[in-house]
């Protein structure tokens, strides 16, 4: 459960810094090393929500925070987001060197354009392919070339979603993740 966790957060991130033009929902299925993990995505201009088993996370680019609520524990994380990172769906992808129209293909009975897209991420260069909705710009599936990773979204639905979606729910408190250069200095002058 942890690692399905880990992959949707990982998923999620992705999304975090996209400004959609359409609200919307899906249902999302990711692959990635032989196993299969699905999610439920919520989108409202620069709101996200990202549902996955034991954890949720939420994007705010009006707050400039990502909080991951975790339910079993009635406890949420937050994270500061860099605004200056987002980009609109109409754009190209942070990093992205070449993208390539393949043409047209179907996913989840939607007509879509295929890309391949050439883009360096930590300064390695990658390729991954991308298959996206002409009228929303919305992409229904992302893949790694090699087929390795694949993100898709299902039964979309284009139209407005609840605010209270994209808050803390009430009774949930801050937990905070030590910060490692304290613990360090807290370590070293406990040895001395």
């Amino acid at each position: 459960m942890k690692r399905a966790i880990v992959l949707a957060v990982i998923l999620f991130m992705g999304c975090v810094n996209v400004v959609w033009a359409f609200d919307f929902s899906a249902d999302v299925v990711s692959t990635a090393g032989g196993r299969t993990f699905n999610s439920k995505i919520y989108v409202s201009n620069d709101k996200t929500r990202m549902e996955a088993a034991g954890a949720t996370t939420i994007s705010r680019m009006d707050k400039k925070v990502v909080w991951v609520i975790m339910p079993q524990q009635n406890m949420y994380m937050e994270q500061p987001v860099d605004l200056e990172r987002a980009s609109a769906t109409t754009e190209k992808m942070p990093g992205e060197i070449e993208r390539t129209p393949l043409g047209a293909d179907t996913v989840d009975g939607k007509a879509v354009e295929k890309y391949r897209i050439r883009y360096t991420s930590n300064g390695a260069e990658a390729v991954m392919l991308q298959w996206i909705d002409p009228k929303t710009k919305i992409p229904l599936k992302t893949a790694s070339e090699d087929g390795k990773w694949i993100m898709e979204y299902k039964n979309l639905i284009i139209g407005p979603q609840p605010e209270d979606l994209f808050n803390v729910p009430a009774g949930y408190k801050k937990f905070a993740m030590p910060d490692m250069k304290e613990m360090m200095r807290a370590a070293q002058a406990g040895s001395k």
